[in-house]
């Protein structure tokens, strides 16, 4: 009997599917062939600009945390029966340090969720990676004005504890059972190291994380700047002492099981975001640029302080893909051509958070009653913070 997943009727469907899409499709018009150009051009830039700098240390450190971290301790404080106010503190505080984009807080999520941590610290996480990014805030405060850089500050930050408990609640029976399950798989393998030495380096890795893609605010912030243009020597000083720490504190099978791992996150996401980011530039195209979808229908929705605007914006954020950084630029344009300050919120809490690319991710790991459950807490929430602040500013 064949699998499901390889059955003859599911490979005639996407067939089908596939002759239908080639046979309709007006590839000769302009317009759909602009569109083509774009998915490819941004998918290049995704390319070059992410995989190397972002994602590579991304899934080397998710690598690391499931083969080296100890699973006992990720339950103890990121479980789902963690005391509340020590597991949320943990997951927000942890991932707005990181200061990720959507995409490459991905394999540090499934990283932590596999090794135990609770769904609602897990989705804290994912979510105050992309979003409580501490450049972004600084940026938003000084480049879209006081008001709204605060706002962000402040609703990104009270979304990640909210968002997380919310899913805890929701799937709470679930989650405690699965994380029942975990404490039967056996204690950690005994390793040379200690505590602090496995902490350590961690650290270094995510250092090397940080400073690789740390951005250049472009004279908004003279101290910023000048760690920005010695970002190159900071990062390769961590990584010589990253050498030495996987040459002097590691045995061979260690570090096997370490790229074994890494081998298997990257496999499972990249594939999804390659996707992912090829129809978001389909959609969408990269900013200031024309696809499928004209940039000027947006701008016209998200116009004046309506709850549909507030709804559009929040929408429209959550399935573009911004690159760290790249939201603010958008938004500044977005403002400029008449959006409204509510629908720049919403956008700001609901896009840098999501993208088309990570719901794939976010799906292949919790399933789609958690995803639609996640990305519909989002934009709702995105929707009614930004009407409520559109009608107070």
């Amino acid at each position: 009997m064949a699998s499901k997943a390889y059955s003859p009727n599911r490979q005639l469907f996407w067939f089908s599917v596939g002759f239908l899409v080639l046979y309709f499709t007006p590839f000769e018009s302009q317009w759909v062939q602009g569109a083509l150009q774009e998915a490819f051009l941004m998918l290049s830039d995704y390319a070059r600009q992410h995989v190397l700098l972002c994602l590579i240390p991304a899934f080397f450190i998710a690598g690391a945390i499931t083969v080296f971290i100890n699973q006992q301790a990720v339950i103890r404080y990121l479980g789902p029966k963690a005391p509340k106010w020590l597991a949320y503190s943990v997951a927000s505080i942890s991932g707005a340090v990181l200061a990720v984009c959507s995409c490459t807080v991905l394999p540090l999520f499934k990283g932590i969720y596999k090794k135990g941590a609770g769904l609602g610290p897990a989705i804290s996480f994912l979510y105050s990676g992309p979003a409580i990014n501490v450049i972004a805030i600084i940026l938003s405060l000084k480049v879209l004005g006081f008001k709204l850089g605060l706002a962000r500050m402040v609703g990104a930050v009270v979304f990640a504890v909210i968002i997380g408990l919310l899913m805890h609640l929701l799937f709470r029976k679930e989650d405690e059972t699965k994380g029942d399950e975990r404490l039967f798989q056996g204690i950690d393998q005994g390793a040379s190291r200690t505590l602090g030495q496995d902490a350590l380096y961690l650290a270094v890795m995510v250092g090397i994380l940080v400073f690789l893609n740390w951005a250049n605010t472009g004279g908004k912030s003279p101290l910023w700047d000048a760690v920005a243009q010695a970002k190159w020597w900071i990062s390769g000083g961590l990584g010589l002492v990253l050498v030495w720490m996987l040459w002097k504190w590691f045995t061979r099978e260690e570090l096997m099981d370490w790229v074994v791992a890494t081998r298997d996150f990257s496999l499972q996401i990249l594939p999804l975001l390659f996707v992912g980011v090829f129809i978001a530039g389909l959609l969408l195209g990269r900013p200031g640029q024309t696809a499928l979808i004209p940039q000027q229908w947006i701008t016209n929705l998200v116009g004046g302080n309506s709850l549909l605007a507030n709804f559009f914006a929040s929408i429209s954020g959550a399935f573009m893909y911004f690159a760290t950084l790249t939201e603010i630029p958008i938004l500044q344009g977005l403002l400029g051509a008449g959006m409204g300050q509510g629908p720049a919120l919403a956008l700001l809490l609901a896009g840098p958070s999501l993208s088309l690319p990570s719901m794939l991710v976010i799906g292949s790991e919790l399933g789609f009653k958690k995803t639609f459950a996640y990305v519909s807490l989002v934009v709702i929430m995105s929707t009614l913070v930004g009407w409520v602040f559109g009608m107070i500013v």
